[in-house]
């Protein structure tokens, strides 16, 4: 396990300054010391980075596909080392760090076969018409290219799929951009395995070394990286403070740049009185697991129960107090998510117009204790303190009197990245009104599931309006999350010869494309 800092294949460790990881059930440091980078070093990762874009941008889509695929597989051959760093580091249980571990080389792969089919890039061509009257018409082509070298920000609650070699990376990678990663400080010898892994594949593929470099560091080297005039995007999992500060950082440069930020979500579900008319017991159950899945570290977690008045509602609270008692407290990732969960969490409970309707005792350790809690829809609304991320397993239940006061605490909410809906096919048809403004809020609306588990598919949307991300229109999972790190370039009138495969008059590439308005493989 390198120590150092990997810049475009180079170990460095030009600074004193290090950090070591944390096992969160023992709260013990691990032994290792991670250098952190210094300014030169962030330097000479941007630099390679831009000449290595010069190539590695015009690189073909079985060229990066092959290095995609070279990844997953270095990742698989770390074998039971990385799973028991990871597991060490995170104090999350191996099955879950397993199956991390395949979701971060199953959308590696996907991201394989995107490109290697390559109408990703959306080619356009109107061909000229000379003779047009009363002006002829030029020969126009466009597609997407890659935007230029990004910066990646590892996730603390995913130390695989949204770190290192997770959706950033591999679709920055896909589109052709050259990538420095930030690790994560709670998880530095994951990071540093994984930075390997890459760094063996960019070898193996016969790539510029400056296509990935990766460094430690904290708020210093995060400026550093994204106030670099040569890095032309940023990818960021993690929390609305941190969020903000790096879009600010890149608002005010000379050249300012997108920052695609998933920054948190309360993620309501609005249970419709149908949706009570079963297995009460089994829906409890169903709402607790999903709460407390991950100790409730998922940006999908449901923060907000939304539900109507009626009997069967006073026995589903019973049962989801019941099933909130019976759930064992997961210990969390690290001591500042523990602190700020065990904060967020009596800050809400604490509030006169809530009532605690199930939350066990603490103790020292930092596993975090379901709970769970109940207001009116009236209050609620009128207070902007329930409204926030309780990032861990809690959530609140707002009783509403009929379906026009759920739509008024649906109104109330900000940005999301989901909304679920529960109950009969009938019910949900009725409360149309109401899923429309659900629909306005976020990114994805879930219909009689839970919103925990985010599948990476061509189909799925992982964002939704600020504050959930700083752009609702790109994803940050699925293939989609590759339009993030390209830009549209428009050819008019040009040789042939000079032209990208995708818009060369043959269609070397074999893609579908727009020509003069019909998609066609012409």
């Amino acid at each position: 396990m390198i120590l150092e800092n990997l810049i475009a294949g180079q170990k460095k460790a030009a600074g004193h300054q290090t950090i070591q990881g944390v096992n969160p059930v023992s709260k013990e440091k691990l032994s290792e010391h991670f250098h952190v980078a210094v300014p030169s070093e962030i330097e000479e990762a941007a630099e390679a980075a831009h000449n290595a874009w010069k190539s590695f941008r015009f690189s073909s889509g079985e060229k990066r596909a092959t290095f995609l695929e070279a990844i997953a597989e270095e990742i698989e051959a770390c074998g039971d080392k990385l799973v028991e760093r990871a597991i060490q580091e995170s104090g999350l249980p191996g099955g879950r760090i397993r199956g991390e571990r395949g979701r971060t080389c199953g959308q590696l792969r996907l991201f394989a076969e995107l490109v290697r089919e390559g109408s990703w890039v959306q080619a356009r061509i109107d061909e000229a018409i000379p003779d047009r009257k009363p002006l002829p018409r030029a020969d126009i082509r466009k597609a997407l290219e890659a935007i230029g070298p990004v910066a990646v920000f590892g996730a603390s609650n995913f130390p695989l799929a949204f770190s290192t070699a997770g959706g950033d990376t591999a679709s920055a990678f896909a589109a052709g951009c050259p990538v420095i990663v930030k690790g994560h400080p709670s998880h530095p010898g994951t990071h540093a395995l994984v930075s390997e892994a890459i760094a063996r594949a960019v070898e193996k593929s016969e790539l510029p070394k400056g296509v990935f470099s990766a460094v430690h560091g904290g708020i210093p080297a995060s400026q550093a990286l994204v106030t670099h005039p040569r890095i032309k995007a940023v990818g960021f999992t993690g929390s609305l403070q941190g969020g903000k500060a790096l879009i600010e950082l890149a608002s005010k440069r000379p050249e300012p740049i997108p920052v695609y930020a998933e920054m948190g979500s309360v993620n309501p579900l609005f249970i419709l009185p149908s949706a009570l008319k079963d297995d009460i017991s089994k829906l409890a159950t169903t709402l607790a697991n999903s709460v407390n899945l991950g100790a409730g570290q998922f940006c999908t977690n449901p923060g907000l129960m939304v539900f109507q008045k009626s009997p069967e509602l006073d026995v589903l609270l019973e049962e989801l107090s019941s099933a909130f008692l019976g759930l064992n407290p997961q210990t969390m990732l690290n001591e500042g998510i523990y602190k700020h969960f065990k904060h967020t969490k009596s800050q809400i409970l604490s509030e006169a117009s809530v009532t605690t309707i199930e939350a066990q005792d603490e103790e020292e350790s930092w596993n975090g204790y379901p709970a769970i809690g109940r207001v009116d829809a009236s209050d609620f609304i009128q207070n902007d303190t329930l409204h926030q991320e309780v990032f861990g397993p809690f959530t609140l239940a707002i009783i509403c009197e009929n379906q026009e006061e759920m739509k008024a605490v649906a109104e109330s909410i900000e940005g999301q990245l989901t909304g679920t809906v529960m109950g009969s096919e009938q019910e949900i048809e009725a409360a149309r009104g109401l899923v429309s403004i659900i629909a306005e809020k976020v990114g994805r609306i879930i219909f009689n599931g839970v919103p925990t588990g985010v599948e990476v598919s061509h189909a799925m949307h992982h964002s939704g309006p600020f504050p959930a991300s700083s752009n609702g229109m790109y994803t940050s999972v699925g293939t989609d999350a590759i339009l993030r790190y390209a830009r549209p370039v428009c050819y008019q009138n040009a040789p042939d010869s000079i032209l990208p495969g995708s818009l060369k008059r043959s269609n070397p590439l074999g893609i579908w494309r727009k020509f003069n308005g019909e998609l066609t493989k012409k």
